[in-house]
């Protein structure tokens, strides 16, 4: 099994990725990013949406949500938040490495780090072709990840999340394989109990991803260092990727 397949990990887990403040922090981010000002009823579709803390805002904007999750853990909360907050939400549990739905989306989104999870570079790779497919004709695709500009900036000593009722998280990142991979190990002692996990993803730079995207047949390919839509430059806390999907042209129209 891999490390994503496990149910155990993000349940365990999803306390320290998805608080509420992060929950909190997230509605702020698609009330106020000009990179996710998209027009009225555009139909999104949030890739590893996780427990839904991007599907809840997106839909209370008038957008056509779906999310898409490998973990049922992951969508039932998904759902959850979603029946509490009143607003429909498709969601579907799926593969992202198989997962298309042809030329059915507007926007795609894939955030937190969600891209990369594949031991092979071929499978990280399709998944952007997926989403292309999945995207009608000028639609887009946006990425964000912690890029390795980024990390490269902060990336030392152990890091402690303290949780609810007592309990935290030790957080310790090591980078492998000359900067190409990521492995974070997570501690959770809860009740004086020690829980160990390890996740395992690819580093990707701005050049790198982007060249992906253009791979994947996308065009228009600019990287963001935050939602707020600044430069990816020294300052910058993340690496968002948008790439569009070439509108058909003239000759492909009239086939």
């Amino acid at each position: 099994m891999h490390w994503y397949e496990d149910d155990g990990f993000w349940s365990d887990f999803s306390e320290t990725m998805f608080s509420e403040r992060r929950r909190s922090k997230t509605a702020d981010v698609v009330a106020g990013s000009p990179l996710l000002h998209f027009p009225a009823g555009s139909r999104v579709l949030d890739l590893c949406c996780g427990p839904g803390l991007y599907l809840v805002p997106l839909a209370r904007r008038g957008h056509t949500v779906t999310g898409v999750d490998l973990s049922p853990v992951m969508l039932k909360r998904a759902e959850a938040a979603c029946a509490e907050a009143g607003v429909d939400v498709r969601l579907l549990r799926a593969d992202m490495l198989t997962h298309v739905e042809p030329e059915s989306y507007d926007v795609v989104l894939n955030v937190f780090t969600s891209f990369g999870y594949f031991d092979e570079p071929a499978d990280n790779a399709r998944v952007l072709r997926n989403a292309h497919d999945s995207l009608a004709p000028g639609g887009q695709l946006l990425i964000d990840v912690l890029g390795k500009e980024v990390l490269a900036g902060w990336i030392g000593r152990p890091k402690l999340v303290e949780l609810d009722g007592g309990a935290y998280v030790v957080q310790r990142d090591t980078v492998l394989d000359s900067w190409t991979r990521l492995r974070t190990d997570w501690t959770l002692v809860r009740d004086g109990v020690a829980r160990e996990a390890s996740i395992t993803s690819f580093l990707y730079s701005a050049a790198e991803l982007r060249a992906l995207f253009e791979a994947a047949g996308f065009t228009d390919v600019r990287c963001y260092g935050g939602f707020d839509g600044g430069p990816y430059d020294n300052h910058a806390g993340r690496l968002i990727v948008r790439g569009t999907r070439p509108e058909l042209s003239a000759d492909s129209r009239e086939l």
